[in-house]
């Protein structure tokens, strides 16, 4: 084997195989940081030796092997062992004396020490940044230049965002555990936040020259499906995973040959991922099943609706309504309506009353939606949002108000950073030109 091809089977190996490792190794030496160290560690032998001897049979157990050496050899080294250490130290010896494959001794507990290292790269006491970062080098194996390139961010600030977080988490003491009770749903929240942060970056990119970043969709997919597997009767996890699968399912159909954005009624439906949208109405079921369940746990004889789904499960719902749809006018836009209202009983915010907007133009006529809008205009939040200019000039367009619609586009143009949108805007706002105004209702 070549050694360029042996280099990337190791990265192949690396991806696949260090959550798991890292994840095993935070069991049994309580520190993150050292945890990620010693992974590192085994790979820095792995590309020396495997160009040489070849990649070995059973990859993870050899770095896994490895790294547990490296670990042994730093606590006899240690000067200043403490009493934990010194135990940690001795039971991995034990471990290695009574238990011959060690592989499938960690095995026994791969699944739970995953579930695990989610919960703290994902831990409230980080920032929001931080734990995207942490997340995407621990559960994705990203480098730091990876992440940095995906969020187009400098690299020594990603660097140094991953390096507070380890250290934060150690000055904290958070613990290694899967959190119980109220706790767990709080934490639950932050971990499909932070993979949900990561997909929207990758499905609409917030600044660059790219309308998508697949990479990122695709880790995120990644990250919640082994969630789904590790928490199966966690609603929101799978209403998470199924309005990802449905979302991704448009990817081939969002982007043109030149890389410029595609909306949503211009698709073309055929090039939409059956399968993606397949696994994605499949959770959904799964998701929208595990809450009735829960519903009725908590208030029994309680009558199943829509309204018992969670945040995750009703967005799921909204985009399986245009997946279902084989073309753009056979949209249950009423059925949209509903849910739009049910998510923003559930989390009121004006970003969802800005979406509820467009449906209620679909189903009610522009002039409806127009109303909504406007109203959110005051809404402080929105001040440099670019989707809501963006919203009201196609509403305006609609009516007929081209003069208002091509100052809202370019308005919206100015404040997206992101060229390809900002080309799309400026066209649309270009359209506009020349264009008879139609007086809008006193």
């Amino acid at each position: 084997m070549q050694a360029t091809d042996t280099h990337r089977a190791i990265d192949a190996v690396w991806r696949i195989e260090s959550p798991r490792l890292i994840a095993s190794l935070t069991r049994i030496v309580r520190d993150i940081g050292f945890a990620e160290d010693l992974a590192q560690d085994a790979l820095v032998a792995a590309l020396e030796q495997w160009p040489k001897s070849g990649v070995p049979d059973n990859p993870g157990a050899w770095l896994m092997a490895t790294a547990k050496h490296r670990a042994i050899d730093h606590f006899r080294r240690s000067t200043r062992l403490e009493r934990k250490h010194a135990e940690i130290g001795r039971e991995l010896e034990a471990l290695e004396m009574a238990v011959p494959d060690l592989e499938a001794a960690l095995n026994d507990n791969v699944g739970d020490d995953l579930l695990r290292l989610v919960f703290i790269s994902c831990h409230p006491v980080l920032s929001t940044e931080a734990r995207v970062a942490l997340t995407l080098r621990l559960l994705g194996g990203l480098t730091t230049e990876e992440i940095a390139r995906a969020f187009l961010v400098a690299e020594p600030t990603i660097a140094q965002r991953i390096v507070r977080a380890k250290r934060t988490l150690a000055e904290k003491h958070v613990p290694f555990e899967v959190p119980r009770g109220a706790e767990l749903a709080a934490r639950l929240s932050s971990v499909l936040e932070v993979i949900y942060l990561v997909f929207n970056e990758g499905y609409a990119a917030t600044a660059g020259d790219d309308w998508l970043r697949p990479a990122l969709c695709e880790e995120a997919l990644r990250l919640g499906r082994i969630l789904a597997e590790l928490a199966p009767h966690e609603p929101e996890v799978h209403g998470l995973v199924a309005l990802m699968e449905i979302q991704a399912s448009r990817a081939r159909a969002r982007v043109g040959p030149s890389g410029e954005p595609i909306l949503l009624f211009d698709q073309n439906r055929a090039h939409w991922d059956q399968l993606l949208i397949h696994r994605g109405l499949a959770a959904l079921d799964r998701a929208e099943k595990l809450h009735a369940e829960g519903l009725r746990a908590e208030k029994p004889g309680a009558e199943e609706s829509g309204n018992s789904s969670g945040s995750y499960a009703l967005q799921a719902a909204i985009a399986a309504c245009h997946a279902r749809a084989r073309t753009p006018e056979e949209t249950d836009w009423p059925r949209i309506v509903t849910l739009y209202a049910a998510l923003g009983q559930l989390m009121p915010s004006p970003v969802v009353e800005l979406n509820r907007a467009v449906a209620v133009a679909m189903a009610d006529g522009p002039a409806a939606g127009l109303a909504i809008v406007d109203a959110l205009i005051a809404e402080q939040s929105l001040e440099k949002y670019h989707l809501l200019p963006s919203v009201r000039g196609d509403l305006l367009h609609k009516l007929g108000r081209f003069n208002e619609a091509r100052a809202e586009f370019e308005r919206a143009a100015s404040l997206t950073r992101n060229s390809r949108e900002q080309e799309l805007l400026l066209k649309r706002a270009l359209e506009c030109v020349g264009r008879s105004t139609t007086p809008g209702p006193e």
